[in-house]
């Protein structure tokens, strides 16, 4: 081949191969500008996620293909906003808060929400679940809501609460009665009693008592009483008395221990007694000598009886305050409820006389008493109604023998 047919061939190759550069170039150019043209035909979305904020640019047509697009799928209990079937726009904003299934315990009670809220505040707010003062809740209000959560509410309830003797209205979930002491901040010493025991469980309306029981220890002077010593004396006219020596009070110190339940004494140990001061009888001696009565006769009247007076009467009975029942001379009245006695001053009608009462019959003087002076005497009668209606009046005595 010649010079001259190289030259031609080998610019028929060139040629060729500036066309197909050329044609690349052009598609290439057709392809970014297309591409350009789609991207720019993109709307810009702004996604809030769970939680979660994205950014995105889309053709999808409504937000129910953006989703899809992303491979999410909603549920009907689901916040969406806007609608699925909201057509997108640029610069859309787009919230999907997945609903969370939760389980609620209400005392016994179990029932399963769905949520889209926050909080156990929130889920309980939406949810129309009143929360009590006084109720308890776990986990706590502020707690974030998560899937398969478990709430547990206990309901409080009221009861009565009486401490040391004070008492007030309480209210407590179902708990032993240790832990609501403990929750109330109430402290119980060794001695302290508490109704019902520490480890019953507190139910409504129920009463918790706590008795407050202290034990102290008292060191008093007490007096003691004297003893009275009787001796005959057959020079001293019988139903006389003569005080030999004055009876005085000893002193003791004694040691108790003193229990007391809510600020009151309930009982009293007597733990040691030490004489401070030793006491003294008093000495009494008792007359046994019987005097031989010695009346001087006035005018005797037709029956030939002794002599006659007025005196000043009252009654007595044998169970009368400061009455023993027997009389100075012996005679048991409660054994001889219809014996006729009369009480006397020995000087005036000697012990053992017999007389004639007016209004009140034969009687015999065996008896006397502290109040018994001069001319007076006291009628003995077995009933206080009897004694009662006799009073205090003056009648005349007359002397039998």
């Amino acid at each position: 081949m010649n010079l001259k047919n190289m030259k031609s061939l080998f610019s028929k190759s060139l040629s060729r191969r500036k066309g197909v550069i050329a044609t690349g170039m052009l598609v290439a150019f057709a392809a970014i500008v297309g591409f350009l043209f789609y991207e720019g035909t993109k709307k810009t979305v702004a996604l809030t996620l769970d939680g979660e904020q994205k950014e995105i640019r889309t053709h999808a047509s409504t937000i129910k293909d953006i989703l899809k697009d992303l491979k999410i799928s909603t549920h009907s209990r689901d916040y969406l906003y806007p609608t699925e079937s909201t057509e997108v726009t640029n610069n859309m904003k787009v919230i999907w808060e997945p609903a969370k299934q939760v389980k609620v315990l209400v005392g016994n009670k179990e029932k399963s929400i769905w949520t889209t809220a926050d909080t156990v505040k929130e889920m309980l707010s939406d949810k129309e679940i009143e929360l009590g003062e006084h109720d308890k809740i776990s986990p706590s209000l502020d707690q974030k809501i998560t899937g398969n959560m478990k709430v547990k509410i206990d309901t409080a309830f009221s009861f009565k609460l009486v401490d040391g003797g004070k008492e007030k209205k309480v209210w407590s979930t179902s708990t032993t009665v240790a832990d609501f002491l403990k929750q109330q901040g109430i402290k119980l010493n060794d001695s302290d009693r508490v109704e019902p025991s520490l480890d019953k469980v507190v139910k409504a309306n129920d009463i918790v008592k706590v008795t407050r029981v202290e034990k102290v220890t008292d060191v008093v002077e007490e007096p003691t009483d004297y003893a009275v010593v009787t001796k005959k004396d057959s020079d001293l006219s019988k139903g006389k008395e003569e005080i030999v020596q004055q009876g005085e009070k000893g002193l003791v110190e004694r040691k108790y221990e003193i229990v007391k339940e809510n600020g009151k004494e309930v009982s009293r140990k007597l733990l040691s007694e030490k004489t401070l001061k030793e006491s003294k009888d008093k000495v009494v001696n008792v007359g046994t000598k019987v005097l031989v009565a010695q009346v001087s006769r006035g005018a005797s009247d037709s029956s030939g009886g002794g002599q006659e007076f007025y005196v000043n009467s009252t009654a007595y009975t044998g169970s009368c305050n400061g009455c023993s029942g027997v009389t100075s001379t012996g005679i048991n009245l409660n054994a001889n409820p219809n014996v006729k006695v009369i009480a006397v001053d020995p000087s005036v009608i000697p012990l053992g006389t017999k007389v004639y009462v007016e209004g009140y019959g034969y009687a015999v003087a065996a008896d006397t008493g502290s109040a018994i002076r001069g001319h007076k005497i006291d009628v003995f009668f077995s009933s206080k109604s009897d004694a009662y209606r006799w009073g205090r009046k003056q009648v005349k005595v007359k002397i039998l023998n």
